[in-house]
């Protein structure tokens, strides 16, 4: 039986991410450039691909783990029959751009346990097992351009291609494990004092932690939550992933199956919000300038997501000889949404560039001349119909939303030129502005349903409609946002928590079905305080607090029924809207309110 997906925990180090499930196993181990790949890489819960086990031999009774206050260091606590021991799993910051160091340190705490260490190491996605070597220090591993150190003293031995070492620890003992990852061309790392490493990692992340300038009630949700966007973070660039996995099913044994391991615009506004308000504005800093690099070309180019590094061919390929997750077939690598059309992100860009200069981060006249440059584009394009927020794989339609977010870039740029943040044909733009918000409410709402739509002529709802007032496009007092809103309480709701769109319609070109969203229903949190309804956005909000796995971390979706989270993950997008949406409750204006000011 396969691990769940809230069963796992991160760790990472700003270059590389893994995740430890419960039992002990490491079952995923990426490395975030994607023409890099997987230096030792298993899909979740399947058994064709590799993972590092430690964890007690048997006898199990209660496993309890967290994270170290304010650390990305996670420790799990085993209680058997015989005793209590901890590991502590942690990745220290690389010394080398190329190499990866991921250390884990069994502690006796009471009694004596019994411990085993498994290792089976794939390369290539699971696809080739490497030449397995005996070291004086461990065992040595290579692939191609792809090499592994395991540095431990505990004896080990192999058995069926996999490495196995037993050992007991005794109260008051340790017994340090250290795999690093390097270029096969290059010299194998040498030994390293891991105690050191971990109390140097401690500092670094609790150093971090206290830059937050969040008081707020949830404040401990809030930070693990800022951690966590941290983590996802690839340090040299600036870029954050989405996710550090792929192919995590959004319904169980279905296809919608897809790598996230990139950076897409669209998160790009509520992600620099999130660092802003709680004081993290070096990373929002790094993270405008990674966008200005990487969408820097003619605007018509523009991708919706790009690499780590700003990377824009992002090939699809689909991996046959990969079950995938509870056999949620095909596993992909790559995305093949980065050649989509989606009119909204350039009104996601444009708006972080007006909320970057709202919060005063230091000018950038490279960012003017590329917000003119979008402008140009959007004059005509915005009449374009585009695959629309969600990247469906049908056809291109007129999409509200995308329309809306037409008019916000619009809107960002007629008010940077009142600001005098910028010059431009100031007249031109506002007749654009009215042409755009018009061709919105006359065809993008639907008298006989009393609402706006997914897309022009459309009779389904979508969630993205909610950002209508988050946006500003219209006051939550609209009666037209009024009664929209109550369309998809009563339409897209399932056991409390909001649907992306009805799939049965087929508008995505896919099979039906997947769990409830998170993100659309923290703006539905978001909607319901904008509007004066204070409880029931609290209420909803600590519903979705409630459904975090026991170290604080959440996916893109939850299946109500099965009570399981679904998705890649763990999700920046969802963690970004756990953080702004805390803000949008406190008295004190939160992103909601900025954004949809005037």
């Amino acid at each position: 039986m396969s691990s769940r997906i809230e069963d796992y925990a991160l760790i990472g180090n700003l270059r590389t991410a893994a995740l430890v499930d419960r039992t002990g196993s490491i079952d995923w181990l990426c490395i975030p450039r994607f023409d890099s790949g997987a230096c030792f890489a298993a899909l979740l819960g399947t058994n064709e691909t590799g993972r590092w086990l430690l964890a007690p031999r048997g006898g199990i009774k209660q496993v309890r783990r967290k994270y170290r206050d304010n650390t990305l260091i996670l420790e799990t606590e085993f209680e058997t029959d015989s005793g209590i021991a901890t590991v502590i799993d942690f990745m220290p910051v690389a010394e080398r751009p190329d190499r990866t160091d991921l250390i884990r340190i069994v502690r006796g705490i009471r009694g004596q346990v019994p411990m085993r260490t498994e290792l089976v190491f794939r390369f290539d996605y699971g696809r080739t097992v490497p030449w397995v070597r005996k070291r004086e220090y461990g065992i040595s591993a290579v692939s191609g351009p792809n090499a592994i150190t395991f540095r431990t003293a505990v004896p080990l031995t192999s058995q069926d291609y996999t490495t196995v070492g037993e050992f007991p620890i005794s109260e008051g003992q340790s017994e340090v494990f250290r795999l690093s990852s390097y270029p096969s061309h290059e010299d194998e790392p040498g030994d390293a004092d891991s105690l050191n490493m971990l109390s140097a990692t401690e500092q670094r992340w609790r150093d971090w932690a206290g830059r937050c300038s969040c008081q707020l009630e949830w404040r401990d949700p809030v930070l693990r939550s800022l951690i966590t966007l941290k983590a996802l973070t690839y340090g040299p660039t600036g870029g954050i992933l989405a996710a550090p996995t792929t192919s995590l099913p959004e319904s169980l044994g279905g296809p919608r199956n897809w790598d996230y391991r990139f950076c897409w615009l669209r998160d790009s506004t509520f992600t620099l919000y999130a660092l802003l308000i709680s004081g993290y504005t070096d990373e929002a800093r790094a993270w405008r300038e990674w966008l200005l690099r990487a969408i820097a070309g003619h605007p018509q180019d523009t991708q919706i997501m790009y690499g780590v590094a700003g990377e824009r061919i992002l090939t699809e390929l689909e991996l046959p000889w990969l079950s995938g997750y509870e056999k949620s077939a095909p596993v992909r690598i790559g995305n093949a949404a980065s050649q989509q059309f989606q009119l909204d992100v350039y009104g996601e860009v444009i708006d972080t560039l007006h909320v970057a200069r709202k919060y005063k981060l230091e000018r950038n006249d490279d960012a003017w001349r590329l917000q003119s440059a979008l402008m140009d584009f959007l004059e005509s394009g915005w009449k374009q119909p585009d695959e629309g927020i969600w990247e469906v794989r049908g056809p291109r339609r007129d999409f509200t939303h995308s329309k809306v977010m037409a008019w916000v870039a619009v809107d960002r740029s007629v008010k940077e030129i009142r600001h005098g943040f910028g010059e431009g044909p100031l007249d031109r733009w506002l007749a654009l502005r009215d042409e755009i918000h018009r061709d919105v409410c006359q065809r993008g709402f639907d008298v006989k349903r009393n609402a706006f739509v997914q897309y022009y002529s459309s009779k389904s709802l979508d969630a993205s409609l909610l950002m209508i007032p988050l946006v500003g496009f219209l006051p939550a007092t609209d009666p037209r946002v009024v009664s929209t809103l109550a369309a998809i309480e009563r339409e897209l709701m399932y056991k409390g928590l909001v649907l992306r769109y009805p799939t049965e319609t087929g508008v995505d070109g896919l099979p039906p079905g997947e769990g409830a969203f998170l993100p659309c229903t923290f703006w539905l949190a978001d909607n319901y305080a904008i509007a004066g309804r204070t409880q029931e956005a609290r209420d909803l909000f600590i519903r979705l607090l409630d459904l975090r796995n026991d170290v604080g971390l959440l996916s893109e979706e939850y299946d109500p029924v099965l009570r399981r989270q679904l998705g890649n993950f763990p999700q920046a997008f969802t963690h970004v809207s756990l953080v702004n949406t805390a803000h949008n409750l406190m008295p004190a204006k939160g992103p909601a309110e900025h954004r949809s000011g005037h």
